[in-house]
């Protein structure tokens, strides 16, 4: 079953509040952090605007995903979909929407990072997403 979802780019600051939100109910596989507080969501909206998505049904914001690029490589953070439209193509609309963005900007390859507590996993793998035999580390600079 297919719904009619608009899928667009995120509006600043009108959609914040509804994605956040949509964020913390998601489940474990999504924190919200520091970085995603209304400053850094205003620095990343004006890096690329046009890979930061949303998908909307009925006026009411049901899916996001936040895309980035640096010239060279891309990187997917926080897809989420609402649990109550989840197995209706949203997620996958939004990734294809968002690796054709960055397709068209000249990226070759993207990564994405999926917490080991998120069993959405599979999803990505159905996807084409290989899971990579690397350690990533992280360090807070500020």
């Amino acid at each position: 079953m297919k719904i009619p979802v608009n899928f667009r780019t995120f509006k600043y600051p009108d959609d914040y509040l509804p994605v956040v939100d949509l964020w913390e109910r998601s489940g474990p596989g999504i924190q919200v952090g520091r970085s995603d507080t209304p400053d850094e969501i205003s620095k990343k909206i004006q890096r690329d605007p046009d890979l930061f998505l949303v998908a909307d049904f009925q006026e009411e914001i049901i899916g996001a995903v936040i895309g980035g690029f640096d010239g060279r490589r891309g990187m997917i953070y926080h897809l989420a979909v609402d649990k109550e439209y989840r197995q209706f193509g949203v997620g996958k609309a939004l990734m294809e929407t968002l690796e054709n963005r960055l397709r068209d900007k000249g990226c070759l390859r993207s990564y994405l990072m999926v917490r080991k507590d998120n069993d959405a996993a599979q999803f990505y793998e159905k996807k084409g997403w290989q899971a990579l035999d690397i350690s990533m580390f992280g360090k807070d600079i500020q």
